[in-house]
């Protein structure tokens, strides 16, 4: 059994619990409450900015071409390409550039990225790794199995299942899982405990990032 099928295995709860929830469910039978998904739309863009900057730590700690050449191309996917396509998509939600770049980042978006960014800057490529690793495979799988299910009749929700069950979408999962069995190489049991209880943190955070917009938030004081 490979590493990644170990923290396949430690967080599949938590990742079958995210199928269950109600937004998740909204997004694949399309009766999600628009209103509810925008919060999503807005909070996602402001972790996209922070998510950028585990890809700069990614190519800055590898250690050989072919690792620093992925991060490098993720990298500006994501900050020239997939931000732009986000613009894209919010339109579709009537919401604007400017809206999305005023939206405060709300507490758990604040903890999750703050977690992601501190481990990437702090942690060894490993714990990168094992901490970036469940939000490209986490959202293939969730996107995989609402893909089976059908695409629902808003388009608007078909072309997220869409994107996040493609190919595409799941070779990059694919090829961060073969890093991190790579990375995990020869890893005494204790680091391999730390580096599943990354793994399982970030997993347990993407839940929290669904009840988020489910339920909306805010700071209390």
């Amino acid at each position: 059994m490979s590493f990644t099928d170990e923290l396949y295995n430690a967080a599949k709860p938590i990742w079958d619990k995210q199928l269950e929830h109600p937004f998740v469910k909204g997004l694949g039978d399309g009766t999600l409450d628009e209103e509810i998904f925008k919060r999503w739309v807005r909070q996602d863009y402001r972790y996209l900015i922070e998510f950028s900057r585990i890809f700069a730590w990614g190519v800055a700690k590898s250690d050989r071409l072919e690792s620093m050449s992925w991060f490098a191309g993720v990298l500006n996917m994501t900050l020239n390409t997939e931000m732009a396509l986000h613009r894209e998509y919010a339109a579709k939600f009537n919401i604007s550039n400017a809206e999305l770049e005023a939206t405060p980042m709300w507490p758990t978006t604040r903890a999750y990225t703050d977690f992601l960014v501190r481990t990437a800057a702090d942690g060894s490529m490993s714990e990168l790794v094992a901490a970036l690793l469940p939000c490209a495979w986490g959202y293939h799988y969730i996107g995989k199995r609402l893909a089976e299910q059908g695409n629902p009749e808003d388009q608007r929700y078909a072309e997220w299942i869409q994107q996040y069950a493609s190919e595409e979408f799941g070779e990059a999962a694919e090829w961060l899982k073969a890093e991190m069995n790579r990375l995990s190489e020869g890893a005494t049991e204790d680091h391999k405990k730390h580096l599943t209880e990354l793994f399982v943190i970030s997993s347990r955070y993407e839940w929290l990032f669904w009840e988020m917009c489910w339920n909306g938030e805010e700071w209390p004081v």
